[in-house]
């Protein structure tokens, strides 16, 4: 047997038949400073108190991202393939990018997304769902759109870096949920965001959320009262 463990025991939630929802919990944060400032994320490291302890932790500081799920009337899904350094591949995922142009609302990124990565516009568009992508090393959130009555722009986007060489393809969304089960793709945004909407299809499209929807838990939009 390995060494005893000491420890609190886990609470159980007494309340288990009240629906799921994330609870926001307001710590004392002693200090917070930014421990290495780079390219494109900084790190910051906070010293908090939580449960009688102080508790120092160093985390990505991300602005958060918007991804958009365009879906044809064919029930086809729009996927793009890049390429991803860290992870040295060149993966399948749903136009995405940064909330990186100050002022701007999460919608109008994701519209702006749309037309850099794909050359498209839509006429429909609706929340489909949220997302910490990892909530133990970073505070980035990320928010899927579902868009529909999808065209063409009238001009293409000229792209450079990784995204010059973007591949598109549209594929049956029963071809994309068999490709996230079967372990072949692995962008959180494209598996969350098909698997969601097979979900609300099965639930009725009438279930989906206004895509002006205020998004409260973003750590730097939460505040704001018309997003």
């Amino acid at each position: 047997m390995g060494d005893e463990q000491h420890g609190t025991a886990p609470v159980t939630d007494a309340h288990s038949d009240t629906p799921l929802t994330d609870d926001r919990a307001d710590v004392t944060v002693v200090s917070s400073e930014t421990a290495f400032t780079g390219k494109v994320w900084n790190i910051r490291r906070d010293v908090f108190e939580y449960s009688g302890e102080s508790i120092t932790r160093e985390y990505m500081e991300h602005t958060g991202a918007v991804a958009v799920l365009a879906l044809d009337d064919e029930d086809r899904v729009l996927l793009i393939k890049q390429y991803r350094h860290p992870v040295r591949v060149r993966e399948w995922e749903i136009p995405a990018g940064l909330l990186d142009v100050e002022g701007e609302d999460p919608l109008v990124a994701a519209q702006r997304e749309l037309a850099e990565e794909a050359d498209l516009e839509a006429s429909e568009w609706h929340l489909l769902s949220e997302f910490a992508s990892s909530p133990g090393g970073s505070d980035e959130l990320i928010r899927v759109y579902l868009a529909r009555g999808v065209t063409a722009t009238a001009e293409a986007f000229e792209r450079t870096e990784e995204e010059a060489d973007i591949e598109v393809r549209w594929v049956p969304l029963d071809d994309v949920v068999d490709a996230v089960l079967a372990h072949r793709v692995q962008n959180p945004s494209l598996t969350i965001g098909v698997l969601t909407l097979l979900a609300v299809k099965e639930r009725g499209l009438d279930t989906l959320a206004d895509a002006r929807t205020p998004w409260t838990r973003h750590p730097k939009l939460g505040n704001s009262a018309d997003r």
